[in-house]
């Protein structure tokens, strides 16, 4: 069976989308170091054995007032 046609991905300024494929001490590991310096969401796991949470950097857009 074919796969099914994706919508393109929207990607915010500043908005990191994560893919972890790992065991769940080592995402553990991985969401505390990250969540030392950034603003995260809590990683959701799914059947497919990856753990995917959210990063917020900050917005990085171009500033429309050339500030």
């Amino acid at each position: 069976m074919p796969r099914r046609e994706r919508r393109p991905r929207q990607h915010l300024p500043g908005i990191a989308d994560i893919r972890i494929a790992a065991d769940e001490a080592t995402v553990a590991l991985v969401v505390e170091v990250l969540a030392r310096e950034f603003n995260i969401t809590d990683p959701e796991p799914y059947d497919s054995g990856y753990s995917y949470l959210r990063l917020d950097t900050g917005n990085t857009a171009a500033d429309p007032d050339g500030d």
